[in-house]
């Protein structure tokens, strides 16, 4: 009897592993399909989703009902980098039209949301779950995109676990060497606001932020660059 009821237990983990797992890859999968189909040139059509929700709504109930686990470091980030994302296109989606997602009272610091099995605010999951848990990561801060121009901009694709790093690389290259995100005129050079809110994130050890732009771009800042900062732009990121 004893026997037949570890034999049970055993069989009921694997099985709830399994489809936790799957539901997991079914997350990502469909998280995929829905930025293909709305984004375009780093854009989000908000009035198409508005008028046509059910796509959205069924990944943020999916979403509130998984749980990853942190020790599992690709598949966790990935989850709440999509997670973040999508809960800023639901938040705004809810309100459209808006010029602005600061706009919306509380759109980043006091509405929570529910996703991984929890109700939880953008700040949270950017600053605690993960700048918090991974203080050495600061390639966060060109996926994560808060609903306006000044960001960079989303990809039309999923951040999945098993291409998370080269996703985050290549994203980071792409602001880093981006003209319009780093604006250089001789030995002047302005850089958007994230450098300055986040500083901490790119200096490391030492390192200047110029030294970390130079990390990712393939014609380097002048020497003795004087570095500041260019106005953050709120203005959403919205089709026309």
């Amino acid at each position: 009897m004893i026997k037949n009821i570890l034999v049970f237990g055993v069989l009921f983990l694997s099985v709830v592993s399994g489809l936790k797992a799957q539901n997991t890859a079914d997350f990502f999968s469909k998280s995929d399909s829905f930025l293909k189909e709305n984004i375009k040139d780093g854009l989000v059509d908000y009035q198409g989703i508005q008028d046509n929700p059910d796509a959205l709504n069924a990944l943020i109930e999916m979403a509130g009902k998984l749980s990853v686990s942190k020790d599992k470091v690709d598949e966790f980030q990935a989850f709440w980098i999509n997670g973040y994302n999508l809960m800023v296109i639901k938040g705004i989606v809810d309100n459209y039209p808006v010029k602005s997602p600061m706009d919306i009272a509380g759109f980043f610091d006091t509405k929570k949301r529910s996703i991984g099995g929890t109700k939880i605010t953008l700040n949270t999951i950017e600053n605690e779950l993960l700048r918090g848990n991974f203080p050495n990561e600061p390639r966060f801060h060109f996926v994560l995109v808060c609903g306006a121009l000044g960001c960079p901009p989303i990809i039309a694709e999923a951040y999945r676990p098993a291409t998370l790093n080269w996703q985050l690389e290549e994203q980071t290259k792409k602001a880093l060497n981006d003209p319009k995100f780093i604006r250089v005129d001789k030995k002047k050079v302005k850089v958007s606001q994230i450098f300055e809110w986040y500083a901490t994130d790119f200096t490391k050890d030492g390192q200047s932020i110029a030294d970390f732009i130079n990390t990712c771009r393939s014609e380097k800042l002048p020497d003795g660059a004087e570095v500041s900062y260019y106005e953050y732009d709120w203005t959403l990121n919205g089709m026309k």
